[in-house]
């Protein structure tokens, strides 16, 4: 088959997947295609151009989120959506947060989320929406690289939050036990260990309700 920037950006995510963006490279990706990397340049420009093709293709999965007409069962699908490539695709969260997402699918995605939340009962001038959608995109940053940094950390040390906990046991019991840290104490011995997707919504829930709500002056 001919080569195209889709082919190229299917096959560049394939090897992210494999092994992060770290070791992704135009070699790399003119092996796989079994072409001269010099062939690449004929259809991205840099590095740069190859990574917004890439996540512009990871956008085109979130843009499938099922459609409703009510704004929050909209975004709430939308982020939902977009915590499911995330994981499939976890050097995604790396480039979260980073400079601004412009591809078509990408732009397709902000609309939809946008104009969701201008529907909202507290949203009702265009700074409201601002200010809205930054709290929104906040969350889902963090807490998508927050789950996606301690996966990777189990991954590469075969050790999960429990285990690591229980590792560091004699040292945070004798800090504990000073008496200074009681209400870490009460997270550590009485604190379960919360389910991640559940967490993720019940988090959601909370900021779309905070920042949709009338605010309070």
């Amino acid at each position: 088959m001919p080569l195209s920037r889709a082919k190229i950006a299917a096959t560049a995510i394939r090897l992210a997947d494999a092994h992060g963006l770290d070791g992704l490279s135009v070699r790399k990706i003119a092996k796989e295609l079994g072409v001269g990397p010099m062939r690449l340049y004929d259809y991205v420009v840099n590095r740069s151009e190859l990574l917004d093709l890439m996540v512009d293709a990871v956008y085109a999965r979130i843009a499938e989120a099922d459609q409703h007409s009510g704004w929050r069962a909209t975004v709430l699908a939308i982020v939902h959506r977009t915590r499911e490539v995330a994981l499939e695709h976890e050097w995604f969260a790396d480039l979260l947060g980073a400079r601004p997402h412009l591809g078509p699918h990408a732009l397709a995605v902000g609309e939809s989320t946008a104009a969701a939340l201008s529907q909202a009962p507290g949203v009702r001038s265009i700074d409201d929406l601002q200010r809205a959608l930054g709290a929104l995109n906040a969350f889902v940053v963090g807490a998508l690289r927050r789950e996606i940094t301690e996966r990777r950390t189990a991954r590469s040390t075969g050790t999960d939050v429990s285990a690591w906990q229980a590792a560091l046991g004699p040292y945070l019991t004798r800090m504990l036990e000073t008496g200074r840290y009681p209400t870490v104490a009460r997270l550590v011995v009485d604190g379960a260990h919360l389910d991640a997707e559940e967490t993720f919504h019940h988090n959601l829930v909370t900021v779309l309700d905070g920042i949709t709500s009338r605010p309070h002056t």
